[in-house]
Protein backbone atom coordinates (compact mmCIF):
# COMPACT_ATOMS: atom_id res chain seq x y z
CA UNK A 1 0.00 0.00 0.00
CA UNK A 2 0.83 3.54 -0.77
CA UNK A 3 0.79 6.06 1.29
CA UNK A 4 -0.75 9.07 -0.73
CA UNK A 5 -0.11 11.91 1.67
CA UNK A 6 3.68 11.39 0.95
CA UNK A 7 2.93 11.40 -3.15
CA UNK A 8 0.01 13.37 -3.55
CA UNK A 9 1.18 17.04 -3.97
CA UNK A 10 4.64 15.85 -4.44
CA UNK A 11 4.10 13.64 -7.54
CA UNK A 12 1.89 13.86 -10.88
CA UNK A 13 -0.83 11.41 -11.16
CA UNK A 14 -1.42 9.91 -14.00
CA UNK A 15 -4.91 7.33 -14.50
CA UNK A 16 -5.58 5.15 -16.98
CA UNK A 17 -8.27 2.74 -17.53
CA UNK A 18 -8.48 0.58 -20.74
CA UNK A 19 -11.86 0.23 -21.34
CA UNK A 20 -13.30 -3.03 -21.30
CA UNK A 21 -10.41 -4.78 -20.81
CA UNK A 22 -10.94 -8.28 -19.37
CA UNK A 23 -8.72 -9.67 -16.38
CA UNK A 24 -7.94 -13.16 -17.97
CA UNK A 25 -6.98 -11.45 -21.64
CA UNK A 26 -4.60 -9.46 -19.86
CA UNK A 27 -2.60 -11.71 -17.71
CA UNK A 28 -2.96 -14.17 -21.09
CA UNK A 29 -0.82 -11.86 -22.84
CA UNK A 30 1.31 -10.61 -20.48
CA UNK A 31 2.54 -14.64 -19.34
CA UNK A 32 2.74 -15.03 -22.90
CA UNK A 33 5.26 -11.58 -23.91
CA UNK A 34 2.65 -10.20 -26.16
CA UNK A 35 2.58 -6.92 -23.95
CA UNK A 36 6.23 -6.07 -23.63
CA UNK A 37 5.74 -2.38 -22.78
CA UNK A 38 3.57 -3.07 -19.92
CA UNK A 39 5.60 -6.21 -18.84
CA UNK A 40 8.75 -3.33 -18.40
CA UNK A 41 6.57 -1.08 -16.36
CA UNK A 42 4.15 -3.33 -13.65
CA UNK A 43 5.98 -3.66 -10.92
CA UNK A 44 4.42 -7.20 -10.14
CA UNK A 45 2.10 -7.59 -13.27
CA UNK A 46 -1.52 -7.06 -12.79
CA UNK A 47 -3.41 -7.69 -10.15
CA UNK A 48 -7.04 -8.93 -9.76
CA UNK A 49 -9.46 -6.78 -8.73
CA UNK A 50 -13.36 -6.44 -8.78
CA UNK A 51 -14.50 -3.43 -11.06
CA UNK A 52 -17.23 -1.07 -8.92
CA UNK A 53 -19.71 -1.21 -11.94
CA UNK A 54 -20.24 -2.96 -14.70
CA UNK A 55 -20.20 -0.48 -17.72
CA UNK A 56 -18.37 2.50 -18.61
CA UNK A 57 -20.58 5.58 -16.77
CA UNK A 58 -21.15 3.26 -13.38
CA UNK A 59 -17.75 2.56 -12.80
CA UNK A 60 -15.90 5.91 -13.49
CA UNK A 61 -18.34 7.61 -11.48
CA UNK A 62 -17.18 5.30 -8.62
CA UNK A 63 -13.59 5.95 -9.63
CA UNK A 64 -13.82 9.71 -9.80
CA UNK A 65 -15.64 9.52 -6.08
CA UNK A 66 -12.27 7.43 -4.64
CA UNK A 67 -13.71 3.74 -5.16
CA UNK A 68 -10.98 2.29 -7.59
CA UNK A 69 -11.50 -1.51 -8.54
CA UNK A 70 -11.50 -3.64 -5.11
CA UNK A 71 -8.97 -6.25 -4.70
CA UNK A 72 -10.40 -9.98 -5.89
CA UNK A 73 -9.68 -10.95 -2.10
CA UNK A 74 -12.21 -10.89 1.11
CA UNK A 75 -11.57 -8.20 3.45
CA UNK A 76 -11.31 -4.59 3.77
CA UNK A 77 -8.97 -2.56 1.72
CA UNK A 78 -7.68 0.69 2.50
CA UNK A 79 -8.11 2.93 -0.48
CA UNK A 80 -5.64 5.10 -2.53
CA UNK A 81 -7.81 8.21 -2.23
CA UNK A 82 -11.42 9.12 -0.60
CA UNK A 83 -13.66 11.78 0.22
CA UNK A 84 -14.03 12.93 3.79
CA UNK A 85 -17.71 11.16 5.05
CA UNK A 86 -18.94 9.60 8.32
CA UNK A 87 -18.07 5.81 8.60
CA UNK A 88 -16.07 5.31 5.54
CA UNK A 89 -14.73 1.36 6.86
CA UNK A 90 -11.53 1.69 3.86
CA UNK A 91 -10.62 5.21 4.25
CA UNK A 92 -7.46 4.73 5.95
CA UNK A 93 -3.90 5.91 7.05
CA UNK A 94 -2.35 5.83 3.99
CA UNK A 95 -5.22 7.39 1.89
CA UNK A 96 -5.53 10.71 0.62
CA UNK A 97 -9.01 12.44 1.81
CA UNK A 98 -10.29 15.58 -0.49
CA UNK A 99 -12.47 17.51 1.59
CA UNK A 100 -14.27 17.65 -2.54
CA UNK A 101 -17.64 15.82 -3.81
CA UNK A 102 -15.09 14.34 -6.55
CA UNK A 103 -11.36 13.73 -6.61
CA UNK A 104 -11.19 15.27 -9.77
CA UNK A 105 -11.81 18.89 -8.18
CA UNK A 106 -9.74 17.36 -5.02
CA UNK A 107 -7.07 17.95 -7.06
CA UNK A 108 -7.93 20.97 -8.60
CA UNK A 109 -7.83 22.67 -5.36
CA UNK A 110 -4.62 21.75 -4.19
CA UNK A 111 -3.12 23.08 -7.52
CA UNK A 112 -3.05 20.32 -9.86
CA UNK A 113 -3.98 20.93 -13.63
CA UNK A 114 -6.61 18.31 -14.51
CA UNK A 115 -7.03 16.85 -17.58
CA UNK A 116 -9.57 14.12 -19.25
CA UNK A 117 -8.58 12.95 -22.52
CA UNK A 118 -11.80 10.74 -23.28
CA UNK A 119 -11.91 7.66 -25.69
CA UNK A 120 -15.68 5.81 -25.42
CA UNK A 121 -19.46 7.53 -26.07
CA UNK A 122 -19.63 8.88 -22.24
CA UNK A 123 -16.74 11.45 -22.72
CA UNK A 124 -17.41 13.04 -26.34
CA UNK A 125 -19.62 16.15 -24.83
CA UNK A 126 -22.56 15.40 -27.84
CA UNK A 127 -25.05 15.77 -25.31
CA UNK A 128 -25.67 16.19 -21.52
CA UNK A 129 -24.83 12.45 -20.64
CA UNK A 130 -21.65 12.91 -22.27
CA UNK A 131 -20.70 16.03 -20.40
CA UNK A 132 -21.33 14.45 -16.84
CA UNK A 133 -17.80 12.62 -16.37
CA UNK A 134 -15.59 15.01 -18.52
CA UNK A 135 -17.46 18.44 -16.98
CA UNK A 136 -15.75 17.28 -13.51
CA UNK A 137 -11.90 18.26 -15.05
CA UNK A 138 -10.62 21.84 -15.82
CA UNK A 139 -9.61 20.70 -19.25
CA UNK A 140 -11.53 17.78 -20.91
CA UNK A 141 -10.72 16.86 -24.93
CA UNK A 142 -12.65 14.42 -27.05
CA UNK A 143 -12.02 14.10 -31.38
CA UNK A 144 -13.35 11.32 -33.23
CA UNK A 145 -9.76 10.13 -33.84
CA UNK A 146 -10.08 9.14 -29.80
CA UNK A 147 -13.23 7.08 -30.56
CA UNK A 148 -14.00 3.32 -30.76
CA UNK A 149 -13.94 3.24 -34.67
CA UNK A 150 -10.51 4.86 -35.31
CA UNK A 151 -8.12 2.25 -35.16
CA UNK A 152 -5.27 4.85 -34.31
CA UNK A 153 -7.48 5.73 -31.68
CA UNK A 154 -4.08 5.36 -29.10
CA UNK A 155 -1.62 7.00 -31.00
CA UNK A 156 -3.85 9.64 -31.59
CA UNK A 157 -4.82 10.03 -27.79
CA UNK A 158 -1.20 9.63 -27.00
CA UNK A 159 0.06 12.09 -28.97
CA UNK A 160 -2.64 14.53 -28.01
CA UNK A 161 -1.75 13.98 -24.14
CA UNK A 162 1.96 14.91 -24.68
CA UNK A 163 1.40 17.88 -26.47
CA UNK A 164 -1.18 19.14 -23.71
CA UNK A 165 1.61 18.52 -20.91
CA UNK A 166 4.07 19.76 -22.95
CA UNK A 167 2.56 23.38 -22.98
CA UNK A 168 3.23 23.91 -19.09
CA UNK A 169 5.90 21.36 -18.37
CA UNK A 170 6.13 23.07 -14.45
CA UNK A 171 2.51 22.23 -13.29
CA UNK A 172 1.86 19.09 -11.50
CA UNK A 173 -0.96 17.55 -13.39
CA UNK A 174 -3.70 14.76 -12.56
CA UNK A 175 -4.19 13.16 -16.23
CA UNK A 176 -7.16 10.87 -16.89
CA UNK A 177 -7.22 8.88 -20.27
CA UNK A 178 -10.34 6.67 -21.37
CA UNK A 179 -8.49 3.96 -24.18
CA UNK A 180 -11.07 3.20 -26.12
CA UNK A 181 -8.71 0.82 -28.47
CA UNK A 182 -10.40 -2.36 -26.42
CA UNK A 183 -14.29 -1.66 -26.68
CA UNK A 184 -16.50 -2.63 -29.66
CA UNK A 185 -15.79 -2.68 -32.06
CA UNK A 186 -12.47 -4.20 -31.76
CA UNK A 187 -12.18 -6.81 -35.04
CA UNK A 188 -10.04 -3.93 -37.08
CA UNK A 189 -6.73 -5.21 -34.91
CA UNK A 190 -6.97 -8.67 -36.30
CA UNK A 191 -6.40 -8.99 -39.88
CA UNK A 192 -9.13 -11.08 -41.55
CA UNK A 193 -11.75 -10.80 -38.80
CA UNK A 194 -15.48 -10.62 -39.74
CA UNK A 195 -16.20 -10.11 -35.97
CA UNK A 196 -15.64 -9.41 -32.57
CA UNK A 197 -13.93 -11.75 -30.48
CA UNK A 198 -11.56 -13.07 -27.58
CA UNK A 199 -8.91 -13.09 -29.96
CA UNK A 200 -9.42 -9.51 -31.45
CA UNK A 201 -9.70 -7.88 -28.06
CA UNK A 202 -6.03 -9.43 -27.09
CA UNK A 203 -5.09 -8.02 -30.31
CA UNK A 204 -6.24 -4.37 -28.98
CA UNK A 205 -4.67 -4.90 -26.05
CA UNK A 206 -1.20 -5.55 -28.12
CA UNK A 207 -1.84 -2.50 -29.87
CA UNK A 208 -2.50 -0.19 -26.91
CA UNK A 209 0.75 -1.97 -25.30
CA UNK A 210 2.51 -0.98 -28.34
CA UNK A 211 1.59 2.81 -28.18
CA UNK A 212 2.50 3.36 -24.78
CA UNK A 213 6.18 4.34 -24.51
CA UNK A 214 5.66 7.39 -26.07
CA UNK A 215 3.62 9.17 -23.27
CA UNK A 216 5.68 7.17 -20.73
CA UNK A 217 8.99 8.73 -21.85
CA UNK A 218 7.67 12.08 -21.99
CA UNK A 219 6.60 11.53 -18.02
CA UNK A 220 9.78 10.44 -17.58
CA UNK A 221 11.57 14.05 -18.04
CA UNK A 222 8.09 15.42 -16.20
CA UNK A 223 8.96 15.05 -12.73
CA UNK A 224 7.90 11.95 -10.63
CA UNK A 225 4.54 10.48 -11.72
CA UNK A 226 1.50 8.19 -9.72
CA UNK A 227 0.44 5.56 -12.36
CA UNK A 228 -2.51 4.27 -12.03
CA UNK A 229 -3.36 1.58 -15.04
CA UNK A 230 -6.95 -0.14 -14.70
CA UNK A 231 -9.74 -1.52 -16.50
CA UNK A 232 -13.25 -0.05 -15.52
CA UNK A 233 -14.93 -3.28 -16.53
CA UNK A 234 -14.95 -6.58 -18.38
CA UNK A 235 -17.12 -7.90 -21.39
CA UNK A 236 -18.54 -10.93 -22.96
CA UNK A 237 -17.81 -12.67 -26.33
CA UNK A 238 -20.41 -15.54 -25.81
CA UNK A 239 -19.95 -17.01 -22.79
CA UNK A 240 -22.96 -18.67 -20.94
CA UNK A 241 -24.50 -17.06 -23.83
CA UNK A 242 -23.89 -13.50 -22.82
CA UNK A 243 -22.53 -11.03 -25.01
CA UNK A 244 -21.32 -7.46 -24.25
CA UNK A 245 -21.34 -5.87 -20.32
CA UNK A 246 -24.00 -4.09 -18.78
CA UNK A 247 -24.58 -7.53 -17.10
CA UNK A 248 -23.49 -9.54 -13.70
CA UNK A 249 -21.54 -11.97 -15.56
CA UNK A 250 -17.82 -13.02 -13.47
CA UNK A 251 -15.83 -11.27 -16.87
CA UNK A 252 -17.74 -8.29 -16.49
CA UNK A 253 -16.79 -7.87 -13.34
CA UNK A 254 -13.01 -9.67 -13.22
CA UNK A 255 -10.92 -6.75 -14.03
CA UNK A 256 -6.81 -6.24 -14.23
CA UNK A 257 -5.52 -3.39 -12.29
CA UNK A 258 -1.51 -1.68 -11.18
CA UNK A 259 -0.33 1.00 -9.99
CA UNK A 260 3.08 2.04 -9.28
CA UNK A 261 5.24 5.30 -8.91
CA UNK A 262 7.29 6.31 -11.62
CA UNK A 263 10.42 7.96 -10.75
CA UNK A 264 11.59 11.05 -12.68
CA UNK A 265 14.27 9.50 -15.19
CA UNK A 266 13.69 6.08 -14.07
CA UNK A 267 13.55 4.95 -17.70
CA UNK A 268 15.89 4.03 -19.97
Amino acid sequence: MHDMNQIVGKSNVLFITLDTLRYDVAEQELAAGRTPFLASVLPAGWEERHAPGSFTYASHCAFFAGFLPTPARPGLHERLFSLKFAGSETTGTSSYCFDTPDIVSGFADIGYRTICIGGVGFFKKQNPLSCVLPNLFQESYWQPEFGVTNPESSRHQVEFSIELLEQKPDQKFFLFMNLSALHQPNCHYLPGSVGDSLASHAAALRYIDSQLPPLFQALNHMGDTFVIISSDHGTTYGEDGYTGHRLGHEKVWTIPYADFHLMRGSLA
